[in-house]
């Protein structure tokens, strides 16, 4: 991880604990309750985000590194859904 930039070494690990927390979803949780815990993965994406930009000391470019990690969680949860989301509703999942 040398050679990667600052915006990438804070915002890859949030994408791969979402991408971690969707594939637990799907293996450890009931096909019904699919769409409850998306929720559920965007904030804890939220307080991880936070928590790693705590740790950096750079204040510049701050915002960019937050859009970066908390967009990149929202495709990954969009893509998550639209595989879970009718696994979801054909076990019987109600809006």
């Amino acid at each position: 991880m040398a050679g990667m930039s600052l915006l990438m070494r804070s915002v890859v690990p949030v994408w791969i604990l979402a991408v971690l927390a969707v594939i637990a979803v799907g293996v450890f949780v009931s096909p019904g309750s699919y769409l409850v815990f998306m929720p559920v993965i965007l904030g804890l994406a939220l307080l991880v985000t936070f928590g790693i930009q705590m740790l950096v000391p750079v204040r510049k470019g701050y915002v960019n590194r937050v859009s970066a990690s908390l967009g990149g969680t929202v495709v990954i949860l969009a893509l998550a859904t639209v595989v879970l989301a009718p696994l979801a509703f054909a076990a019987g999942a109600k809006l």
